[in-house]
């Protein structure tokens, strides 16, 4: 599959998902019940948890029991294995659009989790959107629902969650420090609103090196969304790149490939072959025709990212660089003076409102994984994190991997797995596992970042081979 037709796949199946009204049809013995209106928040709709939005039904893996329901306008599952070691992992999923409609699914390590004697829990929150705060309530919730369903409390939780579902792991492990003992994000939002600074560099850099005025409406008219369309085709046919089609750059693209590389992790591996990746996917509808990053600029929505109570962007005082030299570039000069500023006028929010802030305050071992290709929820939410468990003291407590990929949650089972089994480790042990040196800049940049927990083939990625693996030799025999 071409990477165009891959990404292509992934975010219309996305897309479908989220705006399905229609009930699946159940595998079991009568149909899926119908979409039941939530008690809590008007005008969703809750799928039949005891069904995939595929059609199928949710069927117990071997030796496994299930339970399902519907909470507060939230649809939950549970599976405990037969053999069940007390334990609970809690899984929260990523963005779904902003539908009316809300499922639940399984995680991604379902099996591996009843292997080793798991227990798992899902919700599919009450609300779609970006609503960090209502997966936070939700899936802190489930432990609860766990003990009242199936009669058994959990000894142990682990907290896990992908994309937007990082952030809810992130925010919720400080909101309830007691409740849980692990977490493993991947993927993960883990710098709030830092994402949506990211989404602003991208776009006002783009601007300013094409030479294209625009503006950043705090309320958004009717018609801004056609304008910002025919600016931004003018600046991505400026740029060399279009939807659909690997880019050509220009002088200008280049330099904008430098400035979205230092703003999303920094000079590393691979970087090339990510930004072809994500300029040649469509941007989310309505704003498809666009080149992905352009149909995420934050002034679309007046920076609130449809949940927050104002702009949460800002880059007043970001110093943009398209080089690594010790002293700014002449272009560099000429992109800081005429780059639009924008200033905020909210920010991450203390509680569960809004945009929840993650602190970076863990008090329990956490491990996660960020694919070092990743554009849209880009590497550098992994070294954000990363520098405020470092300012507060709390450095020990995270482990981060790089994965070589270059797109969003694209890891294989091997990866998932090795990480997961070695954050329960971790927690049995108290032995810190190994991770990788995220935020030194010459270690990312080294052409072999990445290859230490990288297990299994990542279309799309295209760097240096990885030195191939070797294992000591052994040991001659005692004479």
């Amino acid at each position: 599959m071409t990477m165009r037709r891959k990404c292509l796949a992934v975010f219309a199946a996305a897309l479908a998902l989220v705006t399905m009204l229609s009930a699946p049809a159940s595998a079991a013995p009568v149909a899926c019940a119908a979409p039941a209106p939530s008690t809590t928040h008007p005008g969703y709709l809750v799928l039949d948890p005891a069904c995939d939005v595929s059609g199928a039904a949710f069927t117990p893996l071997t030796g496994a029991h299930i339970w399902t329901g519907i909470r507060d306008g939230a649809a939950f599952r549970f599976e405990v294995p037969q053999q069940w070691n007390g334990k609970l992992v809690v899984y929260a999923h990523g963005y779904r659009g902003t539908g009316n409609v809300v499922y639940v699914d399984n995680p991604a390590l379902r099996a591996h989790y009843l292997e080793t004697g798991y227990a798992w829990a899902a919700s599919s929150y009450a609300t779609n959107g970006y609503d960090v705060g209502q997966g936070v309530r939700d899936s802190h919730a489930l432990i609860d629902i766990f003990r009242q369903v199936t009669g058994r409390p959990a000894r142990s939780v682990i907290m896990t969650g992908a994309s937007m579902g990082g952030q809810v792991t992130a925010v919720a492990i400080e909101r309830f420090p007691r409740a849980f003992d692990a977490a493993m994000p991947y993927c993960g939002v883990l710098g709030d609103t830092e994402l949506y600074d990211y989404f602003l560099d991208a776009n006002v850099t783009a601007a300013a090196l094409t030479d294209e005025r625009i503006d950043f409406p705090l309320a958004p008219g009717a018609d801004y969304q056609a304008q910002w369309r025919e600016q931004a085709g003018r600046i991505t046919a400026a740029l060399g790149v279009k939807a659909g089609t690997l880019p050509v750059l220009t002088r200008a693209g280049k330099n904008w490939s430098n400035a979205v590389e230092r703003r999303s992790g920094g000079e590393r591996p691979g970087f090339d072959s990510a930004f072809a990746y994500w300029n040649a996917a469509p941007s989310l509808a309505p704003l498809n025709d666009l080149p992905f990053l352009f149909g995420l600029y934050p002034g679309l929505s007046g920076g609130t990212g449809g949940i927050a109570s104002g702009n949460v962007t800002d880059n007043q005082y970001t110093y943009y660089r398209l080089a690594d030299s010790p002293l700014p570039t002449f272009a560099e000069l000429k992109l800081n003076a005429e780059v639009l500023r924008v200033q905020h006028t909210a920010t991450a929010d203390p509680g569960l409102a809004g945009i929840p802030r993650v602190n970076g305050t863990p008090r329990i071992p956490v491990l996660s994984l960020h694919d070092v290709g990743d554009l849209f929820v880009p590497f550098s939410m992994e070294q954000e994190y990363a520098r405020r468990a470092l300012r507060n003291g709390r450095a020990n407590l995270f482990v981060s991997r790089a994965i070589r990929g270059v797109g969003h949650c694209d890891f294989t089972q091997s990866e998932l797995v090795t990480a997961f089994d070695d954050l329960t480790a971790w927690v049995r042990t108290g032995r810190r596992p190994a991770g990788d040196a995220i935020l030194n800049s010459r270690a990312v940049a080294d052409e072999s970042f990445g290859c230490r927990f990288t297990d299994g083939a990542h279309p799309g990625y295209v760097a240096s081979p990885c030195p191939a693996k070797t294992t000591a030799p052994p040991a001659p025999p005692r004479m």
